[in-house]
């Protein structure tokens, strides 16, 4: 399957097109990815054009919601929309972490349809240098407040123009304390002032009914789930730190 030009670099302004495109394409093909015992299964679609100046098809992740592992820690049929949750939070953050995600259904029912971001695989969190910290500052600060349960080194992929996006954030938002992750280079640092401030708004717009955003979160959570991502954001303001390693599993298995 060839790819579109924004699988390859999607730019913020090019979100808008993408979301139609994946809300729009009719899709074709499933080649499965991943293993088994992930907590869902995962397929690779192309969405065909949704315009005609769009020669190329568009590559997605199609996580379909009757293809997810049931959890004992997590209502069935919900990782997907917490895919979706996710990628509304890095919107409104600004900071452009998770593609561009949509719900919809697909060749197999319901289910999350994510950009495909081409990446070398063999580029993950436990290669990247300096040059990616204040892109890795952002995700750190992101993983706390969705309260990712599973960023492992693979989750962190890098797009050719050099960009960090983070995939697989189906198991978040969960009430309980259940971040883990493989990035703990910055535990205890100060958050910077920019993201703070992106942080704050970003409280803003979840306590404010009137707000877009609370209503969509409102769609795709529970209301204790949201009240524990208030709670989280309210902590990490008012420590203005980013978190330390606690007692019980910190990291993934396996890690990359």
């Amino acid at each position: 399957m060839s790819e579109a030009e924004v699988n390859r670099v999607c730019r913020a302004q090019d979100v808008p097109r993408v979301l139609r495109w994946l809300s729009e394409g009719k899709m074709r093909e499933a080649n499965q990815l991943g293993l088994r015992t992930s907590s869902n299964s995962t397929f690779l679609v192309s969405l065909a054009p949704n315009t005609p100046d769009a020669p190329q098809a568009l590559l997605a992740v199609y996580k379909p919601q009757r293809g997810e592992r049931p959890l004992w820690d997590f209502p069935d049929g919900t990782l997907c929309r917490r895919e979706y949750a996710a990628f509304l939070v890095s919107q409104a953050l600004g900071w452009q972490i998770v593609p561009p995600t949509v719900l919809r259904d697909g060749l197999r029912g319901f289910g999350s349809v994510q950009l495909y971001i081409v990446h070398n695989p063999e580029v993950h969190y436990f290669t990247l240098d300096e040059r990616f910290h204040d892109q890795l500052r952002k995700m750190v600060a992101f993983d706390y407040v969705i309260n990712n349960a599973d960023r492992k080194g693979g989750h962190c992929i890098v797009s050719e123009d050099g960009h960090l996006w983070g995939i697989d954030h189906g198991i978040g938002f969960h009430t309980a304390p259940k971040l883990r992750t493989v990035i703990w280079d910055f535990a205890g640092e100060p958050i910077p002032e920019e993201l703070l401030t992106d942080l704050e708004r970003l409280y803003c717009e979840v306590e404010s009914p009137a707000e877009p955003l609370r209503y969509a979160l409102s769609e795709l959570l529970s209301e204790a789930e949201i009240n524990a991502l208030m709670a989280r954001l309210r902590k990490l303001l008012q420590r203005r730190e980013y978190p330390r390693p606690g007692p019980g599993l910190n990291y993934p298995w396996p890690p990359v």
